[in-house]
């Protein structure tokens, strides 16, 4: 019996990935525990919401870390693509805690916004410059791991919005301060409340369509089932499927049906190479047969020379 393998060729985030992913978490780690001191300190909703958006950073980035690092285990026995979908599923996980935080602060938020309180104006000013740097250093070591990742890139959209959360308890700070306008600080809360839906829902929708085995987004199918069609001595081309096996790893399985008496081997060549240079297509798996005589006189694509 032949000896069963199984494909090794998708590249998983190194080494190097995981040590700038630390980073930004020990970053992500230190500017929760400051943001919630000072909110509480202060009484700042918008710090606090701030802090509760970094949480969710940081259990990304920490997710993103677990994934990596099951990822580059082999596959073996059942799992004969690994633990590559890892990260799709802390993905879910990650979007739909997103979307959870945001209710409960948006909820928090139009209750202070009613009856605004009293806020240490200074110390969110401080809080929110320091929060805005700390956030900007971890976004630019989560920009040099790699992006191809969905949660490394959901991790990186969250610190950026993050960062637009440190901005705007800045400006709620300035505005308090300036003008003893208190219902700026649920307002800039209600803004962090915004990005938050909109990343959690960004995580969602891209991991479920994983999961969903959709095609690739701005994949073109039938562009694909086109192209594979016009390959000289191609009759046929059904049971075509695109998907993706996790973020950045996209997929192809078909059966082709070639003219009788053409070389089935080197149609698959051909296919290959086809899907590889126009689709970006290096997982593919190709059936090859010959069609029935009756079926190659009725639809038969035109032969040229290879």
């Amino acid at each position: 019996m032949a000896p069963v393998g199984h494909d090794h060729s998708h590249s998983v985030p190194a080494g190097g990935d995981q040590r700038w992913l630390g980073i930004a978490l020990a970053i992500t780690a230190v500017l929760v525990v400051v943001e919630v001191a000072a909110g509480l300190l202060t009484g700042s909703i918008a710090l606090l919401s701030d802090a509760g958006h970094n949480v969710t950073d940081a259990a990304s980035i920490a997710l993103a870390l677990v994934a990596a690092r099951l990822a580059l285990r082999p596959p073996s026995g059942g799992l004969t693509f690994g633990l590559r979908r890892t990260e799709i599923l802390s993905a879910q996980v990650n979007g739909a805690t997103l979307l959870v935080l945001a209710g409960v602060i948006a909820f928090e938020s139009v209750g202070r916004l009613l009856d605004p309180p009293d806020i240490a104006a200074a110390p969110v000013i401080v809080v929110g410059v320091l929060g805005g740097a700390a956030n900007g250093v971890a976004a630019w070591a989560l920009s040099r791991a790699a992006r191809q990742s969905l949660n490394v890139r959901g991790a990186a959209q969250h610190v950026l919005a993050d960062l637009y959360g440190s901005g705007a308890a800045v400006v709620a700070g300035v505005a308090v301060l300036a003008f003893g306008f208190l219902a700026a600080d649920p307002l800039a809360a209600l803004v962090v409340v915004g990005l938050m839906v909109h990343a959690g829902w960004g995580l969602l929708r891209d991991s479920g369509r994983v999961l969903l085995e959709a095609a690739p987004v701005g994949m073109d199918v039938d562009a694909v089932g086109r192209s594979m069609s016009a390959v000289p001595g191609v009759v046929e081309v059904h049971d075509l499927h695109v998907w993706e096996i996790t973020s950045g790893f996209p997929a192809l399985s078909a059966h082709v049906l070639v003219v009788p008496g053409e070389d089935c081997h080197a149609a698959r060549r051909t296919l290959e190479s086809v899907l590889h240079d126009r689709f970006a297509l290096e997982h593919t798996t190709l059936q090859v047969d010959h069609a029935p005589h009756e079926a190659a006189l009725l639809d038969i694509a035109p032969l040229r020379p290879r």
